[in-house]
């Protein structure tokens, strides 16, 4: 395994997010400049980095590999699923701040830590299963993780003003179920399920356009996670014990314990290999983004990303100790 791929991605995360905590200071980037930012990102760069994967030249799988692959990814997230209920319980979180951990734990950094993770250990014919396991990841983001962010602010909201409150969850329950699903995340990962199949040959302008685009993503994302972290104390991001717990169980004992299980039915190495190093990236910018559009308090969800980035130095090697 190459540790210093690794370790460079570690470090890039690290000073893009530096800047943004630069430009926050010098006040060349407020709150909401990355409030506005992050709308771009969820609705524009991020999509169009879901669509790119779909127009690589490399080989393609065979469809029973690729069902197969498919199938591990959706018995990951099944797990993610579940222990993103069971962790704030064994942690004793609050009720209300519940939310954060949930999405912590099931919306890693599948992206930009996974993508050139997966293809340095495994070899680039391993990121067809990492594209599935975006694909997954991009819908649960624009379904799952909205809906539990909604429901969040309308707590916050309530809380802070109960007659708000009540008027907010009247008009949640009543939006159309077909519009939380129809939105830029869900419709892209469609559209990349289509084109790769379909395997077109996509107009270069089209595919230079989307491609450039997306490229603008990862800058981005950490900007406004810069900004997050200048307006928090560097003692409430390492002191907060909870979530030193919660990396030991989501990014060690979790992929460690699904990958030897896995492996007992699964005896493609390839598609168990990539399922554990998707487990095993930190966590991801996607929740911090839809938090700050939806209004939610992103605190914890900010620490937590830096703290297991931070950690994931160790995790991850010591993850892949135990892939085959």
């Amino acid at each position: 395994m190459s540790i210093s791929v690794v370790l460079e991605q570690m470090v890039i995360i690290m000073i893009l997010i530096t800047v943004g905590i630069f430009l926050f200071r010098k006040k060349m980037l407020s709150e909401d400049t990355s409030r506005q930012l992050s709308g771009l990102i969820v609705n524009i760069t991020n999509p169009a980095v879901l669509i790119c994967s779909a127009f690589d030249d490399a080989p393609k799988a065979s469809l029973s590999e690729l069902a197969l692959g498919l199938g591990v990814v959706f018995i990951s997230y099944i797990a993610l699923l579940a222990a993103a209920y069971l962790i704030p319980l064994l942690l004793r979180v609050p009720k209300p701040g519940r939310y954060s951990y949930r999405m912590l734990t099931v919306f890693g950094n599948v992206g930009f830590i996974g993508i050139p993770l997966v293809s340095a250990v495994l070899g680039t014919s391993a990121l067809i299963f990492v594209s599935l396991n975006n694909l997954v990841y991009n819908i649960l983001v624009y379904t799952y993780g909205i809906s539990t962010l909604r429901k969040a602010s309308i707590e916050q909201r309530s809380t802070e003003a109960l007659s708000a409150g009540a008027s907010g969850q009247e008009a949640a329950g009543s939006e159309n179920i077909f519009h939380k699903l129809v939105n830029a995340g869900t419709v892209s990962a469609v559209l990349t399920i289509f084109f790769y199949l379909a395997d077109f040959n996509v107009p270069t302008i089209i595919s230079s356009s989307l491609s450039s685009a997306g490229r603008t993503t990862t800058f981005l994302s950490m900007l406004v996670l810069g900004v997050s972290v200048a307006q928090m104390a560097p003692k409430k991001i390492f002191s907060n014990r909870r979530l030193y717990v919660f990396t030991l169980i989501r990014q060690i004992l979790l992929p460690i314990g699904l990958t030897l299980l896995l492996g007992i039915f699964v005896k493609n190495p390839l598609i168990v290999n990539s399922a554990a190093l998707m487990l095993a990236v930190p966590a991801g910018n996607m929740p911090l983004m839809l938090s700050k559009q939806l209004h939610v308090d992103e605190s914890v969800i900010s620490q937590g990303i830096i703290l297991t980035t931070i950690l994931s130095l160790a995790t991850i090697p010591l993850v892949t100790l135990f892939i085959a």
